[in-house]
């Protein structure tokens, strides 16, 4: 398995409280792969629990580090481009 990641700006003007941290760990859970986000330079988390989202404190314009144990590249760059089409929308307009 080979380890792809992607860093994506948070385009919910209110960030990741609890409507889009609960699309998007929904998402990642549903990804039917590994996936862990780290906002800045920090550890990363587990994507698909949703309270493990939310205590990253990621507010609007943060930046984060999402990452997929894929077997194979092109399923893993498209579970990214889900999950970053997520994080990227602003949820709250």
């Amino acid at each position: 398995m080979a380890e792809i990641s992607r860093t994506i700006r948070i385009g919910s003007s209110h960030g990741l409280h609890a409507r889009p941290a609960k699309l998007f760990a929904s998402a990642a859970k549903d990804a039917g792969v590994p996936v862990t986000i780290a906002k800045d330079s920090g550890a990363p988390v587990n994507a698909a629990s949703i309270l493990s989202v939310i205590s990253l404190g990621v507010e609007h314009g943060d930046y984060v580090t999402l990452a997929v144990d894929a077997a194979d590249e092109a399923a893993g760059n498209a579970v990214l481009d889900t999950l970053a089409e997520l994080l990227t929308t602003d949820h709250d307009a």
